[in-house]
């Protein structure tokens, strides 16, 4: 252990890092469970992420980076849904102070968290919280390897929640952003590619600090037929919508949207490998009815969120993907899945 090095109490941790007021929470942080109110004629919303250690981030990663992440992409899954952010509790499992007895950590479970990285992790976590008005409401601590888990709660009005089985024949399909940056980045982590100094940093910025698209969910309640944020890759996560909603899809290769860094990838494989299958993206990807397509062709403009069509919903099961001279691509990859072998 490090000389020096003040070891708090479980409550002692949470009261310094992890408590702050709560003033729409009738209970907070501090009591068997949190006592929350809901508005008249609204539905709580309620999704739950978990990001392991050498699963889902690098053991070494920055702790504000990851305190941003492990909140925004339980706000992504809001997103998806059309609802206000409202409430969060935290669950963390800690390498905290010294090593577990009797063994070392396991592979992946990276570096003892001290002082200075909860006050970093805590910084970035909030710092998000308040951006989207969410108040932390309780959660839990143990010590183990590196394991962190936000329950995210939100409210949105009885029957306008956004959902993935609601996906109509001709709908078209429409994604926010660009694809494949993210998985881009990981790529040159894992020694896969080198990308440029510049490059690396624009993609290693979509990796480590997405951005939850809350205002693109909230402005497309009544507007969507369906809708899903893109973690596991677009055509893993399109196949969610197509799997609830028992229907197919055909998208246009060339329509996906992409960065400069993903056009300019000298490996053609890859390019196409992070922009269908490589996840990590936190886009919204949606359909709609296209006597939509006018009104959501505006919303950019006011949100300054890039809308890009990418094909449309079609009898039948399955995404076709077609390239530029309409035929079908052979697709291997469909994207994540944490218990491939």
């Amino acid at each position: 252990m490090d000389k020096g090095l003040t070891i708090m109490s479980e409550f002692d941790l949470i009261q310094r890092y992890f408590t702050r007021p709560t003033p729409s929470a009738t209970l907070g942080v501090g009591d068997d469970a949190a006592l929350l109110r809901v508005g008249d004629g609204m539905q709580l919303a309620v999704s739950t992420d978990m990001l392991v250690s050498g699963t889902h981030f690098f053991p070494d990663a920055d702790p504000v980076l990851l305190g941003h992440k492990t909140l925004a992409v339980n706000l992504s899954d809001l997103a998806a849904m059309g609802a206000v952010p409202r409430w969060a509790t935290l669950a963390l499992a800690l390498p905290y102070g010294k090593r577990p007895h009797p063994s070392p950590l396991p592979s992946g479970a990276g570096r003892v968290v001290d002082d200075a990285w909860l006050e970093q992790f805590s910084a970035g976590f909030f710092a998000l919280a308040e951006e989207y008005g969410v108040e932390l409401v309780g959660g839990d601590t143990t010590r183990g390897p590196l394991n962190l888990s936000v329950t995210i709660m939100g409210e949105v009005p009885q029957g306008a929640a956004l959902r993935r089985d609601g996906a109509q024949a001709d709908d078209d399909i429409w994604v926010s952003g660009t694809l494949g940056d993210a998985a881009l980045a990981l790529a040159h982590l894992q020694d896969r590619i080198v990308l440029p100094p510049d490059v690396f940093a624009a993609c290693a910025a979509r990796l480590h600090q997405p951005q939850p698209r809350v205002a693109l969910g909230l402005a497309l309640r009544g507007v969507a037929h369906s809708a899903i944020d893109i973690s596991d890759g677009l055509l893993a996560d399109l196949g969610h919508i197509l799997e609830r909603s028992r229907m197919g899809a055909e998208i246009q290769f060339d329509a996906l949207p992409r960065s400069a860094a993903l056009r300019k990838c000298e490996s053609r494989a890859l390019a196409q490998s992070c922009v269908l299958a490589g996840g990590d993206d936190y886009e919204l990807c949606f359909t709609a009815p296209v006597a939509r397509r006018a009104g959501i062709e505006k919303i950019p403009a006011t949100l300054d969120v890039p809308l890009t069509r990418i094909g449309k919903i079609v009898a039948g099961n399955g995404c076709t993907v077609h390239a530029a001279d309409g035929g079908a691509m052979q697709i291997k990859e469909q994207g994540y899945d944490h218990f491939a072998s």
